[in-house]
Order: C-alpha cells, then structure tokens, then sequence
C-alpha cells in the first residue's frame, strides 16, 4: 500500500502517458481512460523511451470510455485536445468524486472556466507542459527533450493541493515552477505555440527546423510573438521583449521536432486552431488590435480546412 495519492489520466496521449510514468516513477497509483489505444495499453502497458531512461509502466487500471471508476481519484489529470464540440466536463465527470483535484495539462487560452463553472467545489489545477514527446505507435511515445511543468491554482495563487502534486513530480524526475498567476504564463506560452503549431500546418507538417530556416521563416515568426504579445498586454499581461529571442534560441538548440499539431495534421486528426489562434485573434479584435500576421495563418488555415472537408 502507498500513502501517496491516487492518479487518473485522461486522455493518455504522449503527454497525458509522460507525465503518468513520472508521477508513477514518484511512487503513485495510476491509472487511464483510453480509446482507440485501450487494446494496446492493456496488453502491453505504455513504453516510452526518453533522456530520463526507460519510463515504460504498466497502469494500475486501464479503462474504457463509460467504464466505472473502482473509486474516484485523488488528482484527475486531463489531458485531451481541446477542440470544438468537445465537452470535457462531461468527459471526466463520471470520474470526478467530491475531493477530486482536477489538473489541466492542455494547451490554449481561456480553457479553465468551463472546467470551473461546472465543477466549483473541487480545486482547480492548470499546467503549462514544456515538452516534446511524439506518441509513435498505439500505447508507444518517444520522449525527445524537456518535460517541465509550470503550474498554478486556476484562477490564481498556489493551494496545497498544488504544491503536493509539484512534489510528485520533482520527486518523479522533472522540473516544476510553480506560479501566483498561471494565466499570465498561459500567454508566455502562446508566443511559442500560436506561431509555430499553426505554421506547421500550413507548411504541410514542418518541423522546426525547417520553419526556422526558410528564407524569412524566422522573421515571420519573430513578427506573430511580437503580434501575440500586443494582444497579451492589452488584456494585462505585459511580457519583456527579450522572450522573442528566448523563443528562437530556445528552438534552435533542440532537435528538429515536428510539434503536437503538425502530427494531428499529419496524421488526419483535427487540430487545436481555435484554442492556440483562434482565440488570441479573437482577442485582438475586441481590443481593436491590429495582428495581420496571426489573422492571415487563421484564414489560411480555415481555407485549407475547407478544402479538406475538415473545417
């Protein structure tokens, strides 16, 4: 028996699956809701081969969608796309129970509320991840760098809660930073992912690499951060200059990586447009703020999803 918590993961993607094997390296019970990869992750558990070493585990229980919990978890951990039509309070709620902790490890701006209107007497947990790790297989992910956690109370501060899940995941092998304001570093992470996920796309697939080094790639990137930081400080969150050339930098030094949203693209699976771009556009607009360079990706985007049938 442990006397550490107990841990759901929905949605057990490649970082849904990472961030299992670290809390399970911590010590904790884990367990999963799967879909389409149930049959593989019930036979042969979750491999993943990674810098850190070999963080392949079995789950403790493997569950299907509309199966019933043995008991409601300590943390429930989502991490599923966030995407229209999508509704994620629904998605965990037959897995919530009074004291469940619910964790957010998703990308976009503005996805907690949903979450906290219809869960308000549980707390809230929202995590920015800093990784890049590719699911390769059904049950298979490959961990190629990083893998921190910026973490925070939603709306604000820093509970106990918190702090004993940021434990966890020291203690499992990752680095954690914990923040008063988590939605400020929502934005710090949207001057990355709001140029680079949706560019990808539109490049068919690149990598990073590739859109870095095509002739006027990195200017147009370094012109969307400085787009997104405009809208950032209009709705309070100024952020120094110094982060454009951090991003690049940042980006330059780890290997070519195709991102989360060129691998759903490539792989015929719909994309977070609306919670990476989409909203920051949205948000511009309502603040009278000119962003042609991001404005021009999304319209581009929507062109290409029609023609696809994907819109």
């Amino acid at each position: 028996m442990t006397d550490k918590p107990s841990i759901l993961i929905v949605g057990a993607g490649a970082i849904g699956s990472f961030y299992g094997a670290i809390l399970k390296r911590a010590g904790c019970s884990v367990s999963t809701v799967l879909r389409s990869e149930y049959e593989a992750v019930k036979e042969n558990g979750i491999r993943i081969s990674s810098p850190l070493g070999d963080l392949s585990y079995r789950p403790d229980q493997v569950y299907r969608d509309g199966d019933s919990p043995q008991s409601p978890p300590d943390y429930l951990i989502l991490c599923v796309k966030v995407l229209p039509g999508t509704d994620r309070a629904q998605l965990v709620r037959p897995w919530m129970g009074p004291n469940t902790r619910l964790v957010l490890i998703e990308n976009g701006l503005d996805i907690e509320r949903e979450l906290a209107e219809a869960y308000p007497d549980n707390p809230l947990i929202s995590c920015l991840a800093f990784i890049a790790a590719s699911r390769t297989e059904p049950g298979v992910v490959e961990h190629k760098a990083y893998g921190k956690l910026v973490m925070g109370s939603y709306p604000e501060g820093i509970s106990e809660d918190c702090r004993t899940l940021s434990d966890l995941f020291i203690e499992g092998g990752i680095k954690v930073d914990l923040t008063e304001a988590v939605v400020g570093e929502r934005w710090r992470k949207c001057l990355w992912n709001t140029p680079f996920n949706p560019l990808s796309v539109i490049a068919n697939g690149a990598d990073t690499r590739t859109i870095l080094d095509t002739e006027g790639g990195e200017a147009l990137i370094r012109a969307m951060i400085r787009e997104v930081m405009a809208v950032a400080e209009a709705e309070g969150y100024p952020m120094e200059e110094s982060l454009i050339e951090q991003n690049i930098e940042g980006t330059r030094k780890m290997p070519p990586y195709k991102n989360s949203m060129a691998l759903d693209y490539l792989n015929d699976r719909p994309i977070e447009r609306d919670a990476v771009l989409g909203n920051v556009v949205a948000l511009a607009e309502r603040h009278g703020i000119a962003v042609p360079h991001l404005n021009t990706v999304l319209v581009t985007l929507k062109m290409r999803a029609s023609l696809e049938g994907r819109a």
